[in-house]
């Protein structure tokens, strides 16, 4: 039997990501930064280009340390706006580091990140049945939602669509196709992290 998988996937560095990551529910507040730093960053550009600089990324933000990050001054800007390992915009790097300063805010209010992030599916993901990623939505309502309260809390680069593929890469929703050999996992991953609280 071949081992089928979403028809997004077109090189080995989606394959590695699509069969370890997409879709794995993840309440890891260090990763969640990651993925809306990455997910923002990717505005405009492919998923390739951004995951072909990931560990540029993760050089130069610290590993996504967020109070490290957070500490990040204008000049380590100018520094992250020279770097040719990552995307050189200077409103996207900047708000990265808007971010940390956000999501600190969250940690402080919510607990962590992961609480007020999964607070928005119930603490448990959304399984979707594609027959095809193409009949996925760009944007939900939940979407909207988060991208909103996000936005509330001063982040920047977190659009609707943009909340939607963090949403997918951290498994707030399954969207792996029914035909898809993770999809299962991802369900059963789903269903493993509903009975206990998010910590």
């Amino acid at each position: 039997m071949t081992q089928q998988r979403c028809n997004w996937v077109s090189s080995e560095a989606l394959a590695q990501y699509h069969d370890e990551e997409w879709g794995v529910p993840s309440r890891d507040d260090q990763h969640l930064f990651e993925m809306l730093v990455l997910e923002g960053a990717q505005a405009g550009l492919s998923w390739s280009t951004i995951l072909n600089k990931r560990a540029g990324y993760r050089r130069a933000f610290a590993d996504f340390d967020i109070d490290k990050v957070a500490r990040f001054t204008p000049k380590h800007v100018d520094a992250l706006v020279a770097d040719e390992s990552i995307v050189r915009h200077r409103g996207k790097i900047e708000a990265a580091i808007n971010n940390a300063r956000a999501v600190q805010q969250i940690q402080a209010e919510h607990g962590s990140l992961a609480n007020f992030i999964w607070s928005f599916v119930n603490q448990t993901p959304i399984q979707n049945e594609w027959a095809s990623y193409k009949h996925a939505p760009a944007s939900t309502e939940i979407s909207d939602a988060l991208s909103k309260a996000l936005k509330r809390y001063g982040c920047k680069f977190v659009g609707s669509t943009i909340c939607y593929a963090f949403m997918q890469a951290i498994g707030m929703v399954n969207d792996h196709e029914t035909t898809c050999m993770c999809r299962a996992r991802c369900v059963a991953l789903g269903k493993k992290g509903r009975n206990r609280k998010a910590g």
